[in-house]
C-alpha cells in the first residue's frame, strides 16, 4: 500500500479534546514531538484522519493542520533526529 508522508500538527485550547486530538494522531505516527507528528499515509488513513480530526477539534478555537512533504528531495536532519521512514508494520494500542 503507498503511503505519503504528512506533518500533523494541532493548537488545542481546551486540555480534555487536546489528550484527545493527540491520542488520535499518535495512532497514525512514526515519529514527532509534543503537537507535531509525522506519519505515513494511504489516501483512505489520511481521509480517515481528516474526519476524525475534525469531530474533535473545536473551530473557532483550535487548529489542526495536515500538511503533506515532498519526499523527491534529499532529507536533511539535524541533531539527533532521523529521517522519516514508512515502517513495515504499525501497533495500534
Amino acid at each position: 500500500m503507498k503511503r505519503n508522508l504528512y506533518i500533523v500538527a494541532y493548537d488545542i485550547a481546551d486540555p480534555k479534546r487536546l489528550r484527545k486530538v493527540h491520542q488520535l494522531v499518535k495512532q497514525y505516527a512514526t515519529g514527532g514531538q509534543k503537537s507535531a507528528f509525522e506519519c505515513f499515509l494511504s489516501n483512505s488513513e489520511r481521509v480517515a484522519l481528516i474526519k476524525q480530526g475534525c469531530s474533535l477539534v473545536d473551530p473557532n478555537v483550535d487548529r489542526f493542520a495536515l500538511i503533506p512533504v515532498n519526499q523527491q528531495g534529499e532529507t536533511i536532519v539535524t541533531g539527533i533526529a532521523l529521517p522519516a521512514v514508512d515502517p513495515d508494520f504499525y501497533y495500534v494500542g
